[in-house]
């Protein structure tokens, strides 16, 4: 893990999603003021949450307007520079043909650049691999002294995606899915408690009805979940100073060095 900081309050929005990009990105970007307005350094969306979705909002790569999603894209950043807010936000990103695009979340800073870009890896395991180019590489940053990772829908059946990220020593993981299966947050608390991590689950109100957003701490609970079937903006203070953090943490450093001595004598 990184080095101790100061308190850092994230937001999780689960916000409709669509098949018109502009519509999607003036519902982001009042999703981001309200999240500014309580206090919060980040905010994260969901998965495609700026362009759409292959196979639930686009059909046809060749009828996206491109342009448009650019044009959104440099207003979102505009907004979260204004309000120096980071901001995470799925979008679909455009590869040179005939490569599909990638499935990606892209990491706006609070200046507004875009600082880095995931690309989801896995993608074969939803049938995905068939509309999307599978990233190569893991990605983190740093905000405020805490360090992100991110991941990205059926991504969260991997274990070894979190552990990986554990030992980049990453304080938090950004997962976001547009899926109405329950079973994926009851993943997510698993993988925050077997390797101490906050992860962020962000939803869209479309599937909130299966699947609900929300905070997860390092010990598997929920901090905070957005409400079902509707647009809401949840918020979560992480510290790496509180007492139930570091018991935790101890916990999970001793049991995972314990796992990796057994498994060298197997």
């Amino acid at each position: 893990m990184t080095n101790l900081s100061s308190p850092l309050s994230i937001a999780v929005a689960q916000s409709h999603v669509t098949a018109d990009v502009q519509t999607n990105g003036r519902h982001i970007r009042a999703l981001m003021q309200r999240a500014s307005d309580k206090g919060a350094r980040l905010i994260q969306f969901t998965e495609c949450a700026l362009s759409g979705r292959a196979r639930n909002h686009i059909n046809n790569w060749h009828r996206v307007d491109w342009d448009v999603i650019d044009t959104e894209l440099a207003e979102t950043a505009a907004l979260a520079r204004k309000l120096k807010l980071w901001t995470v936000v799925g979008c679909n990103h455009r590869l040179p043909p005939p490569s599909e695009p990638h499935n990606s979340l892209y990491v706006i800073s609070d200046k507004g650049v875009l600082i880095t870009r995931y690309d989801k890896r896995l993608c074969a395991s939803d049938g995905s691999s068939l509309w999307y180019t599978p990233g190569s590489s893991s990605t983190t940053f740093v905000v405020d002294g805490y360090r992100f990772g991110c991941a990205l829908s059926t991504e969260v059946h991997y274990p070894e995606l979190f552990a990986a990220y554990e030992r980049l020593s990453a304080d938090v993981v950004l997962l976001s899915s547009y899926s109405d299966e329950a079973i994926f947050a009851i993943e997510a608390q698993a993988h925050a408690a077997i390797n101490a991590l906050w992860v962020g689950l962000a939803t869209a109100v479309e599937t909130s009805h299966g699947l609900p957003g929300g905070i997860i701490g390092p010990d598997g609970n929920f901090l905070g979940r957005n409400r079902r079937r509707m647009a809401s903006v949840v918020i979560a203070t992480i510290d790496r100073d509180s007492p139930e953090y570091t018991r935790v943490h101890n916990r999970t450093r001793l049991r995972n060095r314990a796992n990796q001595q057994s498994s060298q004598l197997l």
